[in-house]
C-alpha cells in the first residue's frame, strides 16, 4: 500500500494548541466497524459502550522532560537538545537529536542550565542524531534530577507554542508513573481520576503495560511502499498479572480495549503460538498496517492522528483503510480537535 494515501489536508484551526478544560468531556467520535456507524459524543460517554467483565490496557509511561535548551562552548550558539533514550546509566550517554545540527560536532561541550549541567557530544548517528555523554560528577539521582529540572515537557512541534508550567500536569495522563517517554500516550489523556474510578464501580479491569515512546513512532516514514518502513526500537514491558487478566477477558469473550495505539503495538508485539497475550520485557520495533490481523484489543480508543504517519497507519489497519478516511473527513467537516490535544475516537 502506498503512503500517499495517508495524505489529507488538514485546516490549521483544527490543531489543539491547548487541551480541553476537563480531560473528560473533549468530543468522541464513536466508530463501528462491523456497521460503519459514525456517531458524536463526549468522551465521558464512552462507559455506555463498556460493561461488568471487559478489560482496557493503559500505557502508565511517564514523559520525560526531554526538551533542554543550552549553549555551546566558544560560540555561545543557542542548541536544542532533544533526549531520545538513555544508554547507559553510569556513563551518563544518552542519544538525543541537536537543532541546528550543523553547529555541533563531536567533541563539542553544551552548558545547561547557566552551569549546572554540562555535555560533550561524542559521536554522530544520524544527521542530526548525535551520542551525548553528561559531564555530572554528582550521583545518579542527583543528576538525573539535574536533568530534569532543566529540561522541558516536550511539546509537538506543530503545537507551535512554547511550553508552559500546566503542560507538566495536562501533557501527562492522570496514572502515568514510570518514566521513560519521549511524548505522552495521547489517548489517555482524556481519562479524569473521577472516569477510571466509574469505570472500576461498572466492574471494568483496569490493567496497566509500558510501552516507552521515542522517536521511531513519529519518525517520517521516507519510503512510499509503507511495507518497506522501519520502525526504531521501544521499550516495552507487559506484566503476568496483566497477561492473566486479558487472556481471561478473551476466553470470557468480553471486550478488550486498547487505550492509544503505543499500548496496541505493545500487547502485538507478544504474542502465543494460538493468539493470546504473554508476558514481555524488551524491545519491540512492531510496525502494524493494512491487512494485519489483530489478536488482543476488539476495541480501540486513540485521537486524529498525523497525514502519512505511522499511527495514522495502523488506525487504517484496526478499522479498514475506507472506513479510516470516512471518519477523518467527517472529522474535518464536523470541526473536530486533531493531534495530541485534540479530541478522540473510539473504534469499537
Amino acid at each position: 500500500m502506498k503512503l500517499s494515501r495517508f495524505d489529507y489536508e488538514l485546516p490549521p484551526n483544527l490543531i489543539a494548541k491547548y487541551p480541553s478544560e476537563k480531560r473528560e468531556m473533549c468530543r468522541l467520535m464513536v466508530v463501528n466497524r462491523k456497521t460503519g456507524e459514525i456517531e458524536h459524543k463526549y468522551f465521558k460517554d464512552l462507559i455506555d459502550h463498556f460493561g461488568e467483565g471487559d478489560t482496557f490496557l493503559f500505557n502508565d509511561t511517564r514523559v520525560f522532560p526531554a526538551r533542554l535548551h543550552g549553549v555551546k562552548d566558544k560560540t555561545s550558539a543557542n542548541i536544542e537538545v532533544f533526549l531520545l533514550r538513555e544508554l547507559n546509566k553510569e556513563s551518563r550517554l544518552w542519544d538525543v537529536i541537536v537543532d541546528p545540527a550543523r553547529k555541533i560536532r563531536i567533541g563539542n561541550k553544551i552548558t545547561f542550565g547557566e552551569g549546572k549541567l554540562v555535555a560533550e557530544i561524542i559521536d554522530n548517528t544520524t544527521n542530526r542524531g548525535r551520542t551525548l555523554r553528561f559531564l555530572y560528577d554528582g550521583d545518579y539521582e542527583e543528576y538525573i534530577a539535574t536533568v530534569k529540572n532543566i529540561g522541558t515537557i516536550p511539546l509537538p512541534k506543530y503545537i507551535k507554542r512554547e511550553a508552559v508550567a500546566a503542560d507538566n500536569e495536562t501533557y501527562q495522563t492522570v496514572y502515568a508513573t514510570k518514566d521513560g517517554s519521549v511524548a505522552a500516550p495521547t489517548a489517555g489523556l482524556h481519562f479524569s481520576k473521577h472516569l477510571l474510578k466509574r469505570l472500576e464501580i461498572m466492574g471494568v479491569n483496569l490493567e496497566h503495560i509500558t510501552l516507552h515512546i521515542g522517536h521511531g513512532t513519529f519518525q517520517n516514514i521516507e519510503v512510499e511502499d509503507i511495507t518497506k518502513h522501519t520502525m526504531d526500537a521501544e521499550y516495552a514491558s507487559i506484566p503476568p498479572s496483566v497477561v492473566d487478566q486479558v487472556n481471561r477477558t478473551i476466553l470470557n469473550k468480553n471486550r478488550v480495549c486498547a487505550v492509544g495505539t503505543t499500548t496496541m503495538r505493545a500487547v502485538e508485539s507478544s504474542l502465543t503460538s494460538d493468539d493470546f497475550l504473554r508476558s514481555y520485557d524488551g524491545w519491540t520495533s512492531k510496525f502494524i498496517y493494512p491487512n494485519y490481523k489483530f489478536s488482543i484489543a476488539d476495541s480501540m480508543i486513540t485521537n486524529f492522528h498525523l497525514p502519512k504517519s505511522t499511527l495514522i497507519i495502523m488506525v487504517a489497519a484496526f478499522m479498514g483503510y475506507d472506513l479510516m478516511r470516512e471518519a477523518y473527513d467527517e472529522a474535518i467537516k464536523e470541526k473536530y480537535n486533531f493531534y495530541s490535544y485534540g479530541d478522540a475516537m473510539l473504534i469499537i
